[in-house]
C-alpha cells in the first residue's frame, strides 16, 4: 500500500516524540500547537495507526510509535546526509 509521507511529517513527529509534550514541540518546530495536533492526527489517519496516547495532562508513544521511530529518524538523517553531499560537490549558483 503506497502512502505520502512526507520529511515534515517525520520531524513533527520526531519532535513531538523527543518532547513529549504537543505545546513545547510545538514551540521548537515555530508552529501552533493546534496545527501541530492537526498534522499528526492527518499522519496517523494516513498510517492506519496512533503514534502517540493521549492523556489529559500526559503524551506517550503507542507500540506502533515506538517502532516507527527509529525509521523516522533514519530517514531524516539520510536527507540531511544527502543534502549536505549534494552541496558540498555543488554550491549554490551565485
Amino acid at each position: 500500500m503506497a502512502m505520502d509521507v512526507n520529511l515534515r511529517d517525520l520531524r513533527y513527529f520526531t519532535e513531538v516524540a523527543d518532547e513529549l509534550h504537543f505545546t513545547r514541540a510545538a514551540e521548537r518546530l515555530h508552529i501552533s500547537q493546534p496545527a501541530l495536533s492537526k498534522q499528526i492526527r492527518a499522519l496517523e489517519g494516513r498510517l492506519g495507526f496512533s503514534l502517540f496516547h493521549r492523556g489529559s495532562r500526559s503524551v506517550a508513544l503507542t507500540a506502533q510509535g515506538e517502532a516507527l521511530l527509529p525509521a523516522a529518524r533514519a530517514l531524516i538523517g539520510d536527507w540531511e546526509h544527502a543534502l549536505r553531499a549534494v552541496r558540498a560537490k555543488d554550491p549554490a549558483p551565485g
